[in-house]
């Protein structure tokens, strides 16, 4: 039959669709017995024996469950290939939920679905605000809503437009912190957290986040500028620095950017931001000083006495 060639689905097809092609139940029985067809879940079948790839898993998931949809991390452009596949369904449908699927249903169904992707999916700024409501931690939901940011896959007012309509989410508030921050320009969890721990916990003068530069020929994003006390600040994320080359590489750019602008670079570590902010508050504060800031270190809750002065 023709649709065994057709990659439309992935090779997978329902015997909805199938039936629609003008197949009987026998013909769907000896494209099964001669192995043209295997079930992937009740009434859904791929045009091969071998294990079904995750976009195979995903065709297979909204079929069965037809009407539907993906959404969440599955309608998201990395999916977890492991993990089970998420669809949603209009709230008071009753849907037999088969192995490795997860049935959502929402309320906000008719009209916030892409029915022209393959598979249709959820509209990408709902599912963002779902999957991050779902997140395991605050860091694995900003984490997820940075890199959509950050690929520019999404503006952060977008998803601010999209968590607007969530007027009885879970953790809305919570959920509306960290789009501010993204909005800031904090696109990484040690970004925010530098942000709150150190920045705005102890009184430190607001940055400008994600500043384009150009040191020495080759263009650069610097991660929090104080322009007029020329100090940059560089959080390294990076696990053992990258790599040696990696390394020198940042480091000669902070050199140039010194010698030809004048300006101090100070690049911090997961340990001094998430580990140790008081003292390394203290630290910047005084390098902000140094660029003439007259304002103060502010003690935090969990500064030790005077720690932070």
């Amino acid at each position: 039959m023709e649709w065994l060639r057709d990659e439309v689905q992935g090779g997978v097809i329902s015997r909805r669709q199938l039936r629609e092609l003008h197949a009987q139940d026998h013909d769907i029985r000896r494209l099964a017995r001669n192995r043209e067809l295997t079930a992937i879940h009740p009434g859904v079948y791929v045009n091969h024996t071998g294990n079904p790839t995750w976009g195979q898993r995903a065709w297979a998931a909204v079929l069965v469950c037809w009407p539907a949809a993906l959404t969440g991390r599955s309608a998201l452009p990395k999916p977890r290939e492991r993990a089970p596949i998420e669809v949603m369904v209009p709230m008071g449908r009753t849907v037999r939920v088969p192995e490795g699927v997860i049935v959502r249903r929402r309320a906000r169904f008719e009209g916030y679905v892409d029915w022209a992707a393959f598979p249709p999916r959820q509209l990408i700024a709902e599912a963002a605000i779902d999957a991050a409501a779902e997140a395991a931690d605050v860091n694995e939901a900003f984490s997820m809503l940075a890199d959509l940011v950050q690929s520019r896959t999404l503006r952060a007012g977008a998803l601010v437009e999209a968590l607007g309509h969530r007027r009885r989410l879970r953790d809305r508030h919570l959920l509306g912190e960290l789009l501010e921050d993204l909005k800031t320009g904090a696109c990484s969890v040690l970004e925010r957290e530098y942000l709150r721990r150190v920045e705005r916990a102890h009184a430190l003068p607001a940055g400008e986040r994600q500043v384009g530069d150009s040191i020495a020929g080759v263009s650069v994003e610097r991660d929090v500028i104080y322009s007029a006390y020329g100090l940059v600040v560089e959080l390294d994320g990076r696990a053992f620095h990258g790599s040696a080359a990696a390394r020198d590489a940042d480091h000669a750019r902070d050199l140039d950017a010194a010698v030809a602008r004048k300006v101090r670079t100070v690049r911090l570590t997961y340990g001094q931001v998430l580990g140790d902010p008081c003292r390394t508050a203290a630290g910047i504060g005084e390098l902000l000083r140094f660029g003439g800031w007259e304002g103060q270190v502010r003690l935090c809750p969990a500064c030790a006495s005077g720690s932070a002065a």
